[in-house]
């Protein structure tokens, strides 16, 4: 089963839709008209481990801080890994979307505010 095509990804409250541009194997990616933004959901199984990810990539044009007369690309990203036992000894749907529940209510109460000290530096 795959993911909604185009994803609908908002940012600072612009929404962009993000179109399924690349599908090889168990990694997928959708990417805005422009480039600046990619969402990558991937799996990858190993022997003991399966690792899910879901990766969004911003990239902008922003003055180089060496030759501020010049522009280049910087990005960054921000992404999220289920690592998971194999499979025979793993933990059911439900227990992974109670951990994943679990940290996003710890990371969203108050405003954020837990991210927001993350960011500064704080741990």
């Amino acid at each position: 089963m795959s993911f909604t095509d185009p994803l609908s990804f908002t940012l600072s409250g612009v929404t962009t839709p993000l179109p399924r541009v690349d599908s090889e194997g168990t990694e997928t990616q959708y990417q805005s008209a422009d480039g600046l933004i990619v969402v990558t959901a991937s799996h990858q199984a190993g022997k003991s481990r399966t690792r899910r990810m879901l990766r969004v990539d911003l990239s902008k044009i922003a003055p180089d801080p060496f030759k501020p007369v010049e522009n280049r690309k910087i990005s960054m990203s921000n992404y999220m890994v289920f690592d998971l036992p194999a499979v025979g000894a793993g933990f059911s749907n439900a227990e992974q979307l109670a951990l994943y529940t679990g940290l996003k209510t710890l990371y969203t109460a108050t405003s954020d505010a837990l991210i927001v000290k993350l960011l500064g530096g704080e741990s």
